[in-house]
C-alpha cells in the first residue's frame, strides 16, 4: 500500500532509550487518512505518529474497513515505489490483486500473508477485486536493516495455519508464538500475528522478553495487562514482558493482530513510501522515481498512470525517535 499523502512527513526515526520497562501500556490512538480521490477508502493510521515511530522494526501500520466498495469504491492504488522496507499485507475479508515489478501477479486474500521487499528498490499497485464486496484488513511495513536495506526485490506468499489457544485462536504469519514458528524468514527478529479471543475469555503467551510488542484492536474491547483497548487502537508494551496477558472483555469474538520485534537501533529517514538513512537517500530515490529509471522497474498489466511523487519539503530534517519505553506500574 502506498502513503498517498500529498504532504508526506519527513522522519528522522531514533532508536528507542535501550530501558527494561514493566508492563506498562502506552495507548495509541490512530489518525484518519483517505487513500485515493473523491470517493477514497479511509485508514485507520497508527504508525508513525508522534508518540512513536516504531515496534521493533515495524514502523507503518494502517488498519481499514469493513469498507462497503459499493459506495467508496475499494482500493485502487496506482503503481508506486519502495526502499528500504518490506510490505506485509493481511486482510480479514475482501480480495486485493498485486501486480509487481518483478513480474508477480498475486491475490491478497483473507488469512494469507503477502510480503513484498522492497530493499534497493521495487514497485507495486494494488486494486480490490471486483468479488470484494467489503474490505477489511491491515497494512504494515517493516524497516530493513542497514546491511540489508538494498537488498534485491523479493515477494514471498505463506497461508499460516490458526493454531488453538486456551481462549481463542492464533495465526502466526511471521516470527514465532504459541509453538508456531513462519517459515518465512525477516531480517530482524520479528513477530506478526492474528489474535482472536472468545467472548469473556482471557489469553495469556508467552514472548521473547527483548521485544516490545503491540497489540491493534481490529473489533471487540480488550485488556492488555490491564489497560483497556478499544477497537483501532494500539496498546504498545516495552522490552522486559515475558509473558501477555490479553482480556476480551465483551460478549462477542475479538480480534487483534500481535506485533513486536527486538527495538530497532538504527536510526531511519521515512518520507512517503522511501526509507533510507539520510536526507540524501531520499532525494536520490524520488529523482530515480520521478525520471522512471531501471531502479524501480515496470509494474505491467495495470490499467492507468502510475503514481507521482510529493515534492520534497525544504525543511531541514530534525531527529524525531521513540520516547524512552515508559516506567514499570508503581514507578514515581
Amino acid at each position: 500500500m502506498s502513503n498517498t499523502e500529498v504532504r508526506p512527513v519527513e522522519l528522522l526515526c531514533a532508536p528507542a532509550a535501550d530501558e527494561r520497562a514493566g508492563p506498562q501500556v502506552e495507548v495509541l490512538s490512530a489518525r484518519d487518512v483517505p487513500l485515493g480521490g473523491p470517493r477514497a477508502m479511509t485508514v485507520r493510521r497508527t504508525l508513525p505518529q508522534r508518540a512513536r515511530t516504531l515496534i521493533g522494526a515495524w514502523c507503518f501500520v494502517d488498519h481499514y474497513g469493513p469498507d462497503d466498495v459499493s459506495r467508496t469504491g475499494g482500493m485502487d492504488v496506482a503503481p508506486h515505489p519502495h526502499t528500504g522496507l518490506q510490505t506485509v499485507s493481511w486482510l480479514f475479508s475482501g480480495e486485493i490483486e498485486h501486480r509487481d515489478s518483478l513480474g508477480v501477479h498475486a491475490f491478497v486474500r483473507p488469512g494469507e500473508l503477502n510480503l513484498m521487499t522492497g530493499g534497493h528498490g521495487i514497485a507495486h499497485s494494488e486494486v480490490s477485486t471486483p468479488a470484494t464486496t467489503v474490505l477489511h484488513g491491515v497494512q504494515l511495513w517493516e524497516a530493513l536493516p542497514g546491511q540489508h536495506r538494498h537488498t534485491a526485490r523479493d515477494f514471498r506468499h505463506h497461508i499460516p495455519r490458526p493454531v488453538p489457544l486456551d481462549g481463542g485462536e492464533v495465526r502466526v504469519f511471521l516470527g514465532s508464538l504459541a509453538g508456531e514458528t513462519s517459515p518465512v524468514p525477516t531480517f530482524t527478529p520479528l513477530l506478526g500475528a492474528e489474535l482472536t479471543l472468545r467472548p469473556r475469555a482471557t489469553v495469556s503467551l508467552s514472548v521473547d522478553e527483548g521485544f516490545e510488542h503491540g497489540l491493534l484492536v481490529d473489533r471487540g474491547e480488550v485488556h492488555l495487562a490491564g489497560t483497556p483497548l478499544r477497537p483501532a487502537e494500539l496498546g504498545y508494551l516495552g522490552p522486559g514482558t515475558a509473558t501477555l496477558r490479553i482480556t476480551n472483555t465483551t460478549d462477542a469474538a475479538a480480534r487483534t493482530i500481535l506485533l513486536g520485534g527486538t527495538p530497532f537501533g538504527e536510526q531511519i529517514v521515512m518520507w512517503w513510501n522511501f526509507l533510507g538513512r539520510s536526507h540524501e537517500e531520499i532525494v536520490q530515490a524520488q529523482e530515480a522515481w520521478e525520471h522512471a529509471s531501471d531502479r524501480f522497474g515496470e509494474v505491467r498489466g495495470y490499467e492507468g498512470e502510475r503514481l507521482s511523487a510529493p515534492a520534497l519539503p525544504n525543511a531541514v530534517i530534525s531527529p524525531r525517535g521513540n520516547p524512552a519505553p515508559p516506567p514499570p506500574k508503581g514507578t514515581p
